[in-house]
């Protein structure tokens, strides 16, 4: 694989391509070489300085827990490196899973989380399997809480197209900040994420829970006074379930300023997405002040 490195990227580079997503699934051959050993360490960090000789970024997959290496190469944009979403495929993972994340595994780095899984239940699947242990309304929070320059949409597109007004969050919500807030957490149980967009001055607020239901609330005091903003709140339903109602979710909108407090209600498992865009003189005429 090394010695195949200078061609593919050369070919990368030929081809328009700037960015890799690489992968090592199962056993490292030819010597057997374990994922987290020495050799293989040194593997990971060879693949992204050379990828920087190419000026080609890497979203390395399956590799070891990063640890602060994006701040010394920023060519490595995110790493999965922990259960993400194709676990859900297996055995599952625990709605309290995302919640620990951001104190734990994130602290070294971006994650490719892979989310916005609209068919929680895998529909396209028969027999017995496992399934996607959030709601729809938790999935559009995870853009939000689970930090990554580089993002998916990893669902089918035919499961968007079902739900295309759920599907605007992912089209608006951004992949880079200039500012994070921390509005409330507790690791393992909740946690509401603030972020500005990056040369914007729309936020984007994340907030999910784990398979207790809970109310959030907050103020946007983060937000610039004077300022009125176009609020967007991607929520769950009131009779969202992961497990028994998933897709069920619900869309308000309305003129909010720094002052406005609000308070949303989340299923088990589920979470709840804020798009905060500056208002127009238009948007003032037609959309109702939040209540």
């Amino acid at each position: 694989y090394e010695r195949h490195l200078d061609v593919a990227y050369q070919f990368m580079v030929d081809n328009g391509y700037n960015a890799v997503k690489s992968g090592y699934v199962g056993n490292i051959i030819p010597r057997g070489e374990h994922h987290y050993g020495q050799w293989m360490n040194d593997h990971y960090l060879y693949a992204v300085k050379k990828a920087a000789d190419y000026k080609i970024c890497v979203n390395a997959h399956e590799a070891v827990r990063p640890t602060g290496l994006c701040r010394t190469y920023p060519n490595l944009v995110g790493n999965e490196s922990a259960r993400g979403t194709e676990y859900e495929a297996f055995a599952g993972n625990k709605p309290f899973h995302t919640t620990l994340l951001p104190f734990t595994r994130l602290i070294g780095g971006p994650m490719d989380y892979t989310p916005g899984i609209f068919d929680t239940k895998l529909s396209f699947l028969s027999g017995d399997h496992s399934f996607v242990r959030t709601t729809l309304a938790k999935q559009l929070a995870l853009y939000v809480t689970m930090y990554s320059p580089l993002q998916m949409a990893a669902d089918f597109p035919e499961n968007y197209e079902r739900h295309m007004d759920a599907f605007q969050f992912i089209k608006d919500v951004a992949v880079d900040w200039d500012d994070s807030k921390y509005l409330e957490a507790e690791p393992g149980d909740y946690i509401t994420v603030a972020r500005k967009a990056k040369g914007t001055d729309s936020w984007f607020v994340g907030g999910i829970t784990d398979e207790n239901p809970r109310t959030s609330a907050f103020t946007l005091d983060f937000l610039e006074p004077g300022k009125q903003y176009v609020a967007t709140l991607y929520a769950d339903g009131k009779d969202a379930d992961f497990e028994k109602n998933p897709t069920s979710y619900q869309i308000k909108k309305g003129i909010v300023t720094a002052k406005t407090r609000i308070s949303v209600k989340l299923a088990r498992s589920g979470g709840f997405a804020l798009s905060l865009i500056e208002a127009a003189p238009s948007d003032k005429k037609i959309i109702k002040k939040w209540k």
